[in-house]
């Protein structure tokens, strides 16, 4: 009877120690399963408890816990972690002892310490005292959230627009990512990694070059793998920070490559450009061509081909494929591909100053800065690969177009394809015409 009366106790002791808090408490019961939603996720205040069931200091502040939480029901929320059961969450906020006391406010990835008594009255005043400064902070600006600027604190300028870095979530992840039919690079990150912070302004600097090259169509993502656990897991996602490339109905990739902003530009491009079809060679018709084609691009590649009496379909054709070919190798650079008939567009041809011979010409202009450079070499792929190679780098003459204003443009038929016709001259009848009468004037 005695050993059966012993089991029993150790039992009931055992049961006793694990109820410090039951479902009709006003303290929420938090788990590594529901952490992160219901608080890492939420905008409220939370004041999360640490403990140990075995703990005799947890058992001794569990009735002042439940008064407060009742006390601030409504106004501030007030959970426990059963961090003996719980070890990862314990371990991941530092807790060394228990009962540790937390305050999530305005960074959910940065909980302040609760440093004030473990009476009732003490911790509903503790609380308040938070609640009040993080209502100060977001009236003057201040997020609250845990979103991508987190990594660095806020200061220092990267050369980029963080806002440019997408903010992925476990609820938006697939509906952004895998639903779309852009090419994505994700970086998985956690706040408090150091290679994070340290990558954190080379990607927001990538982010923009990137979005601006390609017109949207890669981009950069950022997941606080810590918060979101649910899509860092299901990637496998193992340290920080991890870069990962998706593309539409395919397996994704480890980024490999270096973490500069320069590797990744590079990385995104090379990504843009294996997709992309080359950028459409168009005709200047009109005026609203050449503005929407160079306005949209960096740099617009305009050539100047000799009139089609002069080659003919086939010669122009031949020019027009050489174009094609340059544009094609350089499509990852997003510029516009321009050309024109000579004589077409004489004040363009005027600006430029190429004026009326050496066809076919070619010049690049930058609407941005009204600069423009000139083909000096062979209208050939290696003579225009050498003059476009030396514009990628930064050499090479260059000159202000026309005064610094556009040119007026001519609306013109577009060229239908074939080969060019003499203009019919009218024949005279000269049969009624009496010669005698000039050869008296003669």
């Amino acid at each position: 009877m005695k050993p059966l009366l012993l089991g029993v106790l150790r039992c009931s002791l055992v049961l006793a120690v694990q109820a410090l808090y039951s479902a009709s408490d006003d303290v929420i019961e938090l788990t590594q399963s529901n952490f992160n939603r219901e608080v890492i996720q939420s905008d409220s205040l939370w004041l999360v408890e640490f403990y140990a069931p075995w703990c005799g200091h947890c058992r001794n502040l569990a009735p002042d816990w439940k008064k407060a939480a009742t006390a601030l029901k409504g106004i501030v929320k007030v959970g426990a972690v059963d961090a003996d059961q719980h070890k990862s969450l314990g371990g991941q906020y530092g807790v060394r002892g228990f009962p540790t006391i937390k305050i999530f406010g305005a960074n959910k990835n940065k909980p302040e310490e609760y440093q004030g008594g473990r009476s009732s009255q003490a911790i509903v005043d503790g609380a308040m005292n938070a609640l009040r400064n993080l209502v100060k902070e977001r009236l003057s600006g201040g997020s609250g959230g845990s979103d991508y600027k987190q990594q660095s604190g806020g200061g220092g300028s990267s050369g980029g627009n963080k806002k440019d870095v997408v903010e992925l979530t476990d609820d938006n992840f697939d509906k952004m990512v895998l639903d779309s039919d852009d090419v994505w690079l994700v970086e998985f990150f956690a706040p408090w990694c150091g290679h994070c912070k340290n990558l954190e302004p080379e990607w927001a600097a990538a982010a923009t070059t990137v979005k601006e090259q390609t017109k949207g169509k890669v981009r950069l993502g950022a997941v606080d793998a810590t918060v979101h656990q649910g899509v860092s897991s299901r990637y496998g996602i193992r340290g920080f920070p991890t870069i990962k490339i998706f593309r539409k109905g395919e397996e994704p990739e480890d980024y490999q490559g270096g973490r500069t902003r320069g590797d990744i530009i590079e990385k995104a491009l090379d990504l843009f450009s294996d997709n992309a079809p080359p950028p459409e060679l168009l005709e200047i018709l009109s005026e609203d061509v050449l503005k929407k084609t160079c306005e949209d691009s960096q740099l617009c590649i305009i050539a100047v081909l000799p009139h089609i009496l002069d080659t003919g379909a086939a010669g122009r054709n031949s020019y027009l494929d050489v174009m094609m070919k340059m544009a094609e190798k350089y499509k990852k650079k997003m510029w516009g591909w321009l050309w024109t008939e000579a004589g077409a567009q004489m004040e363009l041809e005027s600006s430029l100053g190429i004026g009326g011979f050496g066809y076919p010409a070619m010049a690049a202009i930058n609407t941005r800065k009204m600069k423009f450079a000139l083909l000096r070499g062979s209208f050939s792929e290696t003579g225009i690969h050498e003059f476009l190679r030396e514009l990628s780098v930064g050499r090479g003459s260059t000159a202000t177009l026309g005064g610094g204003v556009m040119p007026k443009l001519n609306t013109v038929e577009p060229w239908d394809g074939k080969d060019g016709e003499l203009p019919v001259e009218e024949d005279y009848d000269l049969s009624d015409v009496e010669l005698d009468d000039f050869k008296d004037e003669l």
